[in-house]
């Protein structure tokens, strides 16, 4: 069973050309204490600080906050791109990511191995790999370019390969920032509907976005964060309205009316 548990998770990062008078005297003076100075006289940013949740099947977690709030390194946490200094993080189920189209991806392959290597880190047979590039061959309609090297495409083309490739596979758990929520009219007319089959098929969802439509209608719980920590933990509606300062109308489930 699909399940993720995180557990007082602190997230630092060493700001290694910080040594300047006037960033450690920022040190001193911070009040957040997202700025500290560590043991080796390093000034760190404390990007995460206690946050702690657990999710059960069914869950849909709508991550709000300000730039900078910690939405992203909790993402990226949660994928193991980050380690933490303190805490832990488990996740049991097929985990997927949709964070960056680049993510994991070779640039000097060609996009058919990248679809081959996608496959093979999934677990997928040979069968299954087979279908997954007829998958992605046909939606990212790149032709011929399929079999050059992914360097060599244009980043309209990176993003069609990347998006085609991040949404083949079903997961479990699915980890999505709210870049895959934007782009032009075109590429999204085409690609909504196939983003939006993935998310309904995914036991567990955690969503940082800007866009409170989004949480409002895809969401059963939404996480506030602010400098690191948490501040909010609740309903959609009752965290949004806290976040936001004004009422917010409940929405239908798009994905369920769908």
């Amino acid at each position: 069973m699909a399940g993720v548990t995180v557990q007082d998770l602190h997230i630092a990062f060493p700001l290694y050309h910080a040594s300047a008078r006037s960033l450690k005297r920022a040190v001193a003076a911070a009040t957040s204490n997202r700025l500290r100075e560590d043991a080796q006289h390093r000034v760190v940013v404390n990007a995460l600080r206690g946050v702690s949740f657990t999710l059960q099947p069914g869950d849909r977690l709508g991550l709000v906050g300000g730039n900078g709030a910690g939405k992203t390194t909790l993402l990226r946490a949660l994928a193991g791109i980050y380690e933490p200094i303190a805490g832990h993080v488990v996740i049991r189920g097929a985990l997927h990511t949709l964070l960056d189209t680049g993510l994991g991806m070779n640039m000097d392959l060609t996009g058919r191995e990248n679809i081959g290597l996608r496959g093979l880190y999934a677990g997928l047979e040979r069968a299954a790999i087979a279908l997954l590039e007829d998958d992605v061959q046909a939606f990212a309609e790149l032709g011929g370019f399929l079999d050059m090297p992914v360097r060599t495409y244009s980043s309209g083309m990176l993003v069609r390969l990347g998006f085609a490739l991040a949404t083949a596979i079903d997961p479990q758990v699915l980890l999505m920032d709210e870049w895959f929520l934007a782009g032009d009219s075109g590429f999204m007319a085409k690609a909504r509907q196939r983003l939006e089959a993935l998310v309904r098929k995914a036991e567990i969802l955690v969503l940082s976005t800007h866009n409170p439509e989004v949480i409002a209608s895809w969401c059963n719980r939404v996480l506030w964060l602010e400098q690191g920590t948490v501040r909010m933990d609740g309903a959609p509606i009752e965290v949004l309205e806290a976040y936001l300062g004004h009422p917010v109308e409940a929405t239908e489930d798009l994905l369920l009316s769908a």
